[in-house]
């Protein structure tokens, strides 16, 4: 059996000027990076302003599992099934991180026949946006700490500075670090530390951004830290912005690159959905629904997080919410959040089948919750048997859902053409007359209650003292309107990662709150979430090489 990267090897690409003409884009509307990938310009992007949006398909999944969803397959796999069906259609996915790729879970391509290529270029430097986006973080903690060097005379207080050093993988030696030592010459020594590239708020903005002056709006609205008086300090008050954005003029553009089977993506930006949004960019999907009839798109992780963020998140800077959803299941997977060891998945099991059906019936309840129809999608194992998609299907039709198996992996979009068929079929049914889960006038205490009862199902809040007088202080400052982005495990529901199924009745702790004013979201960290994840102990990149003639080896 091929693997993915033996497989995307074999692809004989199609130069991408042939790409963007199915999109009825010229070869004049591209940025070409080689003759697989492009950017699109902004001109190109004003000039589709005026066109009609098609529909938007939303692909989520049940919480993670070591056994694996393939969520980001299906989602390929899918658009690939809507073009072979004449449906025109594009996918917006985002961009993967060099942290997961050297480490533990892998790119973020897709995998078997339903995969976005060039993949080795997409998952390692593509282009280029992930060392804009370090490279203009970096850039603002310089220039806070040599303002600070330099007289401060925005009264900084160096213990306050919450802007923190991002580097592009996982490095958890660099959570905590002093900066500055060496004499006056070398600063003013202070705690800092880093986050992974993907957590920075500068990935956040640029994945909300509508165009440059947005960008750059929203660069200058950034809270870098606080004064001795603690009133909040803002990169327009160092006067920064304009530099910022300009070492982010031409990540801000999205990136246009093709399926094996041909079919568009728009691949951009890479916010992880456990600590921050978890959604590609505004500006691709925007472009895609004014370039396609139908957009097939993703949000990270399991729909208590990146679907729920999606929805009350993104959704708001968009023209319009999605048409239906997609959640994605594996019967391998239910059957662990079942209580199932990993090394039994492959034994048919029904009875823990239907007990790890609950964390799939959860998330299905949870996104009906916005009106929006759902669809399930099972992703295919040949360990999977007839009696127990049999039983699956049972569970969903008792809730009145739309269940298909798609074996896009194996077969690419042919796979998928009868979820594909249901999906259309959803969408002509039942209109989407989307409701977000909380309005923007109620507390920052009240969003977070309600995400944690609505989507988790957990009884209670805890909120720590650090968090406690932190929400007194961001109502002071005016900040309550903003909406709440959940830092938490993807495993469970819970804020504990051990929790699997659907566990009901627990408490969650709030430890902190991180204002992301720039964004336009509050961050709450939940549990010991972390923002600069580790290496395993066998990390992935012990696998990976190059060829003497430049293939590269052992990515997936």
């Amino acid at each position: 059996m091929k693997t993915d990267i033996e497989i995307s090897q074999a692809v004989e690409l199609k130069p991408i000027v042939q790409i963007a003409e199915k999109i009825g884009l010229a070869a004049d509307d591209l940025e070409l990076y080689g003759k697989y990938k492009a950017k699109v310009g902004y001109e190109t992007i004003q000039k589709l302003n005026s066109r009609n949006d098609g529909k938007l398909i939303l692909v989520t999944a049940i919480n993670p599992t070591p056994a694996g969803e393939g969520k980001s397959t299906v989602t390929i796999g899918l658009a690939d099934a809507l073009n072979q069906l004449d449906c025109q259609t594009m996918i917006a996915l985002r961009e993967p991180s060099l942290g997961p790729v050297m480490g533990v879970k892998g790119g973020a391509t897709g995998g078997g026949y339903a995969q976005v290529l060039p993949m080795e270029d997409i998952n390692l430097h593509f282009t280029g946006d992930m060392h804009a986006i370090t490279t203009a973080n970096n850039a603002l903690s310089a220039f806070i700490d040599n303002h600070i060097h330099q007289g401060n005379t925005l009264n900084i207080d160096s213990r306050r500075v919450i802007w923190k050093r991002v580097v592009d993988l996982n490095d958890r030696a660099l959570r905590q670090v002093i900066v500055g030592l060496g004499g006056p010459v070398q600063g003013v020594p202070r705690e800092d530390g880093f986050d992974i590239t993907v957590a920075s708020e500068i990935m956040a903005i640029l994945c909300l951004a509508t165009d440059i002056d947005n960008l750059k709006a929203r660069l200058g609205n950034i809270v870098i830290g606080y004064t001795y008086d603690r009133k909040p300090v803002t990169v327009s008050q160092l006067g920064v912005q304009g530099a910022m954005a300009l070492l982010l003029k031409d990540a801000l553009k999205p990136n246009l690159v093709q399926t094996i089977e041909g079919t568009p993506a728009f691949v951009h930006g890479g916010p992880f959905a456990n600590i921050a949004h978890g959604c590609n960019s505004v500006l691709a999907t925007q472009s895609a629904l004014k370039l396609a009839d139908y957009v097939v798109t993703e949000a990270g992780f399991g729909a208590d997080l990146g679907a729920e963020k999606f929805l009350d998140i993104k959704v708001p800077h968009l023209s319009k919410a999605p048409d239906a959803i997609v959640i994605v299941a594996t019967i391998r997977a239910l059957k662990m959040h079942g209580g199932l060891a990993k090394d039994a998945l492959a034994n048919e099991d029904t009875e823990a089948l239907k007990r790890g059906f609950s964390n799939l019936k959860q998330h299905i309840e949870n996104m009906q919750q916005y009106n929006i129809p759902v669809i399930v999608a099972i992703n295919q194992f040949v360990s999977d048997t007839e009696a127990e998609f049999d039983v699956l299907t049972q569970l969903c039709q008792e809730l009145n859902v739309t269940v298909r198996r798609a074996n896009v992996w194996g077969e690419g979009g042919k796979g998928g053409l009868d979820l594909a068929k249901a999906v259309v079929e959803a969408i002509k049914q039942q209109p989407s007359n989307y409701q977000r889960l909380y309005q923007d006038s109620q507390s920052i205490e009240e969003k977070t209650q309600a995400i944690v009862e609505k989507i988790y199902h957990g009884k209670k809040v805890n909120f720590s003292a650090k968090a406690k007088a932190q929400l007194k202080t961001f109502e002071q400052y005016g900040w309550q309107h903003l909406p709440v982005c959940m830092a938490k495990t993807q495993y469970s529901f819970s804020d504990d990662a051990t929790k699997l199924g659907a566990p009901k009745d627990f408490e969650v702790t709030i430890r902190e709150f991180v204002p992301k004013l720039g964004a336009g979201f509050i961050v709450a960290l939940t549990g010991d979430v972390m923002t600069m994840p580790g290496l395993p102990k066998t990390p992935a990149g012990l696998n990976m090489d190059v060829t003497s003639d430049g293939q590269a080896v052992g990515l997936f």
